[in-house]
């Protein structure tokens, strides 16, 4: 079960990772633009909305049912920012969160969206 956990607890940041890079990605593998949307959408719904994450309560279990003990925080909480000396409560520490996910995104589909439309007005002047 621990073991389990741990897969749980690498997809989970694997889901984070493809959230904060997956507009980037998109850029060289457009296919992956509805997955991100899918996944961020839910990251931020979760987040955003301070419900527990399913993915997080899912690790947890599995930790609890392996005998190991749990953690409070959240996954950002005890694998990023605790780990860095950050309170994941604190002011300071939430706007850091939300500039390091919003950015890249942002220069993500600001990229997508400058191809776009660059191929929209190829294809009306051709």
């Amino acid at each position: 079960m621990l073991l389990l956990a741990g897969a749980v607890a690498v997809i989970h940041g694997v889901g984070v990772l493809f959230m904060l890079t997956g507009s980037l990605l998109a850029l060289r593998w457009p296919r992956l633009l509805w997955p991100h949307l899918a996944v961020t959408l839910f990251i931020v719904t979760v987040y955003v909305s301070g419900s527990d994450c399913p993915v997080t309560n899912l690790e947890l279990w599995l930790r609890a049912h392996a005998g190991a003990p749990g953690y409070s925080g959240g996954f950002i909480g005890h694998y990023i920012t605790d780990p860095l000396g950050f309170d994941i409560h604190a002011t300071s520490t939430q706007v850091g969160i939300y500039v390091i996910a919003i950015v890249p995104n942002l220069v993500g589909y600001g990229l997508l969206m400058s191809r776009y439309l660059r191929g929209r007005a190829r294809s009306t002047v051709a």
